[in-house]
């Protein structure tokens, strides 16, 4: 990333519009030793980390959006000789696919390199609104919505506990036999998002006739029409969102959810990012919908795990935590040798309770029909 940009200051323009004041105030960066291996943590790397606030210390005036230092990153040595590096980075300035580009760029010349393998590309006024802005598509993400029922969960951050759930080939390969052959291929991703969602509304006990949603979080690099430059890093993504009734959701197979899944994913067109930047600017930068939504990103393929600092690929990358309503999908080798998919998740205690167990059915029950 440019250095300069990372080393400024956000500030905030008209009509919310975020800018870089590039103040070359730098970066926050800590050392430290911690008396354990990483044999010693096994399983627990995987978010969310029981030790994750040693592993990254929240340094006080550090963690807002304005006014405050754009990166901070803790590189923590392990009595095996191994080490931990976690960061926090502004959201705002990139997203996955430009985080791991950073980190390869950083990894590249640790190990020798002159210059990044790929250079950084600002270039944000490709993704600027039309001028006039004019919105053109439905966004079902932004929709404001109010919990009349008080059934559709509405949490923060603080109410909650966190969970990891491990999909392995066998759990995989039992949910996919839910999936009938007519909807035609689907990834990996596509059916533990419907699963997810979909076990999620049962565990809240949300009303039949409430709206849920669910937001798949999509890269729009390389989409024709864009013309997004190799090397941008900067935000690149879109979150279209796709509403059905509870009751819809829960009673149908899984393949009803699989099918709103894929029908989100298809609104990825380069009108509807247009039309995206365009909402943004005619609301006023809006949040997401937070009450009956879900929205789950696919990191699976962004390259977290391939990031090489000259010690060998890393025994887990990738977030650390999820948030109240924000998940998503990492590769993950559990301490079995196992190679899968581990999505974590952030729930009010009961509801994980009742969340574990409908997963836990819907696996069980299909294995035990084919036996």
């Amino acid at each position: 990333m440019d250095e300069i940009e990372i080393c400024g200051r956000l500030v905030e323009g008209s009509n919310r519009k975020l800018l870089v004041d590039c103040t070359g105030e730098g970066v926050l960066f800590i050392e430290a030793d911690a008396d354990t291996t990483l044999e010693h943590l096994g399983d627990a790397i995987q978010p969310h980390c029981p030790c994750f606030e040693e592993l990254l210390y929240d340094v006080p005036g550090s963690g807002e959006i304005l006014g405050c230092p754009l990166l901070l990153i803790q590189v923590t040595r392990l009595r095996c000789g191994g080490f931990v590096l976690a960061l926090r980075l502004n959201h705002t300035m990139s997203d996955s696919p430009g985080l791991v580009q950073f980190l390869n760029a950083v990894s590249e010349m640790a190990r020798g390199a002159d210059v990044p393998p790929v250079l950084p590309v600002w270039e944000r006024e490709l993704l600027n609104a039309r001028n006039p802005p004019r919105i053109t598509c439905m966004h079902h993400e932004y929709e404001e919505v109010h919990d009349t029922r008080g059934t559709l969960g509405v949490m923060d951050d603080h109410n909650t506990v966190h969970r990891s759930f491990f999909f392995g080939p066998k759990e995989i390969k039992a949910l996919r036999k839910r999936i009938p052959q007519t909807l035609g291929p689907c990834s990996t991703f596509e059916v533990l998002t419907a699963c997810v969602w979909r076990c999620r509304t049962v565990a809240f006990g949300v009303d039949p006739d409430e709206t849920v949603r669910v937001s798949c979080l999509n890269n729009v690099r390389g989409k024709r029409g864009l013309q997004l430059p190799s090397g941008y890093y900067g935000n690149a993504f879109a979150n279209p969102a796709v509403v059905t009734k509870a009751g819809e959701l829960c009673n149908n197979p899984l393949g009803y959810a699989v099918n709103l899944v894929k029908k989100a994913k298809a609104e990825m067109s380069e009108e509807y990012i247009r039309s995206v930047a365009n909402f943004m600017v005619i609301k006023g930068r809006p949040s997401y919908t937070r009450t009956g939504n879900f929205i789950i990103s696919d990191n699976t393929r962004v390259g977290f795990q391939e990031i090489d600092f000259g010690w060998g690929k890393p025994l887990y990358g990738g977030l650390a935590k999820a948030m109240s309503i924000i998940s998503f999908c990492l590769r993950f080798r559990n301490s079995k040798g196992e190679e899968g998919v581990v999505v974590p998740i952030c729930l009010p205690l009961q509801v994980m309770e009742r969340f574990g167990q409908e997963v836990k059915r819907m696996i069980a029950e299909e294995i035990a029909s084919k036996l």
